[in-house]
C-alpha cells in the first residue's frame, strides 16, 4: 500500500507535466484544441500527487518512524513545491497560447 503512494505520486507528477506539453504540442499543430481540459487534468494530477505525499508522511507519523520522517520531510516538501510551481508555469504557458490569439 505504501509503495503505491510513492509510485502513484511519481506517476501523477509526471502526468501533471506531460499534459500541458501535449496541449502545447497539439496547439502548435492545429491551433484549435480545448486547452482548459488539459490544464484541469494536469492540476488535478498535481494535487493528487501532493496528497499522496501527505498520506505517506501521515503513515510514517502513525508508525512512529521519526527518523524516516526527519530524513524525508525536507526533500518531500521541496519536491512538492517544485512539482506545483512547474505545473503552474506549464499550464500558464498552455493557457496563454490558447487565449492570446482570441
Amino acid at each position: 500500500m505504501i509503495s503505491f503512494l510513492l509510485l502513484g505520486s511519481l506517476v501523477l507528477g509526471l502526468i501533471a507535466w506531460i499534459l500541458p506539453g501535449v496541449s502545447i504540442g497539439r496547439y502548435k499543430m492545429s491551433h484549435n484544441i480545448n486547452g482548459a481540459f488539459y490544464s484541469i487534468a494536469s492540476i488535478s494530477a498535481c494535487a493528487i500527487a501532493i496528497s499522496f505525499q501527505v498520506m505517506y508522511s501521515n503513515h510514517i507519523v502513525q508508525a512512529g518512524d521519526w527518523s524516516a520522517l526527519l530524513d524525508t520531510s525536507g526533500t518531500s516538501t521541496t519536491l512538492s513545491i517544485i512539482l506545483l510551481m512547474i505545473t503552474l508555469v506549464l499550464n500558464g504557458i498552455s493557457l496563454g497560447l490558447q487565449y492570446a490569439k482570441k
